[in-house]
């Protein structure tokens, strides 16, 4: 269900701060038209932190009624409180969501134990396909690829996005788990590696600004096209590295407001890209000509 080149999309903000329903709606039409193949709204790039349980509700909502089943909706609904990633889980249910994306509980530092637990106690509970996602340097704790072949017998939880760097755990997870679960990729200059070992696409930040290249590169690993999804990747790690100039989303959202896709506006603690950074960024956009 949730393969291929998705997209963890961008939250508009007004310039009051207030969520940007219009521009949202317009950011996921400008998915559609370039193939992207699952939307996940409400992740690390869509400023999850910072949204507020209504506005939480208020952005998976306008994304269900924007993709109107055109393409799968993974919504992002974990929490470092495991009845508060529960109640979000239920509440994306309700809206529509085709499925719920479950970063590991962050700040907490749980053992492998409670990580299981965790995980273990949303599935019990929470009626829809489950994604984990692992992301090490955003949550402080790396669940092991033994945890996760653990939650892999859990029949709701259908896949991982592993952001964790480490490709012999990567490795070992596919390995591991056979058919149980898929594998996708969390770090966009990832993707190709860990496609050739099996993973089945990419959850993707780079996707917000260049949607189309990253669906022909994960549609050429797809088909067997190596040497041309080869090129793709190698093409596109300059801009890959870009979007991490400073902390996911400052870059991309920067990116796509000088594209002209939406605003610039974060908020706090995230603060504009540095003067230096943008400078960066920009002579990178130029190269691809984005801008």
């Amino acid at each position: 269900m949730f393969r291929g080149s998705m997209v963890a999309i961008i939250t508009p903000f007004d310039k009051e701060g207030r969520f940007d329903d219009e521009t949202y709606r317009q950011l996921i039409e400008f998915q559609l038209e370039n193939g992207t193949e699952a939307i996940v709204p409400c992740g690390t790039t869509g400023e999850s932190a910072t949204l507020n349980y209504e506005e939480h509700d208020e952005v998976i909502r306008a994304c269900i009624e924007q993709v109107d089943k055109r393409v799968p909706v993974l919504a992002g609904t974990g929490s470092n409180c495991t009845q508060e990633a529960i109640d979000i889980s239920l509440h994306a249910k309700e809206l529509g969501a085709d499925g719920v994306l479950l970063v590991a509980p962050y700040y907490n530092k749980p053992s492998q134990e409670g990580l299981y637990l965790h995980y273990r106690k949303i599935a019990e509970t929470v009626p829809l396909p489950q994604v984990l996602y692992n992301v090490p340097g955003r949550t402080g704790v790396n669940m092991s690829a033994e945890t996760t072949l653990r939650l892999a017998e859990l029949p709701n939880v259908v896949a991982i996005k592993e952001a964790s760097g480490n490709m012999t755990q990567i490795c070992q997870i596919i390995q591991g788990a056979g058919d149980k679960i898929d594998v996708i990729s969390g770090d966009d200059f990832l993707t190709f590696p860990m496609m050739a070992c099996g993973a089945k696409g990419v959850i993707s930040v780079t996707a917000n600004i260049m949607p189309k290249e990253v669906k022909t590169m994960v549609t050429a690993v797809r088909e067997g096209r190596w040497e041309e999804a080869r090129k793709i990747h190698l093409e596109l790690l300059a801009i890959h590295n870009a979007m991490f100039l400073e902390a996911n989303p400052i870059p991309v959202k920067t990116a796509a407001s000088l594209m002209g896709k939406c605003g610039s506006h974060l908020r706090l603690p995230l603060a504009p890209l540095t003067a230096a950074n943008l400078d960066q960024l920009k002579a990178v956009m130029k190269r691809y000509r984005l801008i």
